[in-house]
This record gives C-alpha cells, structure tokens and sequence, in this order.
C-alpha cells in the first residue's frame, strides 16, 4: 500500500539535522510560520524521538513531522510511537518499508540508480529522495525520471538549496529537501527564519504556487 505524498503549501522539506529538544519547538515553529511545513529530525540528532514527540504534539495539523536517517524496523516502530508520520531514509530497506506502511507513514527512501528508484516505488514509497542530488546533478536524476512513471513524486537532497530551485525545475522537480542551507546545529530560531523564509520565497518564485497543490 503507498500512502500518497499529502498535499503541501510547498514541496519542502526541512531537515533538522542536530537540534536538540531544548531548542527544536522554536526553530521548528520559525520554520512552520515561514512556509514550510514538513520537518524531518534526523535520527542522529540528540534525543531525537523526544524532539519528534515535541513536534508532533506542538505544531499545528498541516504540519507533516517525522524522522530522517531511519535504518531499522525497530526505529520506525519508536518513530510512530513518537507520534511521526514521515520516514525518511537514505536508503532503500524492505523490512523499513514494510513496517513503515504498516503504521501508514508517508515515506521518502533514499535513491541513486534506476533499480533501487523501481524498487523503492514497488515497496510503496510515498516519494523518492534522490541523494546525494549533488552528486546526480540534474542531468543523472533527468536521465533516471526520464524512466520512471510519470506520476512518482522525486524530490533532490543532499547538497541542494534555494539557488539549485531554477535548475531542477527544467527536469521537472518541485520536491527538496534542505539541510544545511536551512539549519546548521547552534543556529538560532531568528536565522532559521531568515533562510527558511527565502527558501519559501525562491521556491515560489520558481514554481509560481505559494498555495495548496
């Protein structure tokens, strides 16, 4: 069963990579109020089913929280019990998938070739993360989509920021997922903001939406 990818005022996907629990409730709600609404905390973070319970808890329904760098069954279990409805990996792994759509979770597996992306797809992937898209390029991921079904959703993470939307958008790609770019640990709620904001703004600039679609 693939749960669908859910309907997003915009395609991006704020990886949260080292917050702590003491800090994730404000840089998450500057990064929900600048428009982006699905946030991922990567499981190498500090504590970070505490902070995914947090979230979960905190920010308003539209928000899709959920956990990155998920490796194991076991991991998606605590995932759920967190109360996280992403999963994302950065790999392609049955026995996450499975347990995965056995808690309904929308999923976002990791990709670099043709057949983990036709596998990923036939395990019920939501969306695919092409990564590291910096090492890809546009041209590698364009030749991998130019096979994939027309409707699978691919997004672009790893080494990707607001200044790479333009060029995504000529193969055909709306769906990011932005690290670094956005947050770096010790960085304050007021500068997520700021970077959250002109991703937000770029991103609508590029793809001309800003609303539900």
């Amino acid at each position: 069963m693939t749960v669908p990818f859910p309907k997003l005022q915009r395609r991006l996907v704020a990886i949260l990579r080292g917050v702590k629990p003491d800090e994730v409730l404000a840089v998450a709600a500057a990064v929900f109020e600048a428009g982006i609404h699905a946030i991922e905390v990567p499981l190498n973070s500090p504590d970070p089913f505490r902070s995914i319970e947090m979230l979960a808890r905190s920010l308003p329904k539209p928000a899709l929280v959920g956990a990155g760098t998920v490796l194991s069954a076991e991991q998606v279990d605590s995932l759920h019990n967190a109360g996280g409805r992403l999963l994302v990996s950065p790999n392609i792994d049955r026995a996450v998938m499975e347990r995965a759509n056995h808690h309904g979770m929308v999923t976002m597996p990791g990709v670099f070739t043709p057949t983990e992306a036709f596998l990923a797809l036939s395990l019920g992937a939501s969306a695919l993360k092409f990564f590291p898209a910096s090492a890809l390029g546009t041209k590698g991921i364009s030749a991998v989509k130019a096979v994939l079904p027309k409707d699978a959703i691919v997004g672009a993470v790893g080494g990707v920021s607001e200044k790479d939307f333009a060029d995504y958008a000529r193969i055909g790609v709306s769906t990011f997922g932005l690290g670094s770019s956005l947050y770096a640990p010790g960085l304050g709620a007021e500068a997520v903001a700021g970077r959250a904001l002109a991703a937000a703004a770029e991103w609508d600039a590029v793809f001309a939406k800003g609303q539900e679609a």
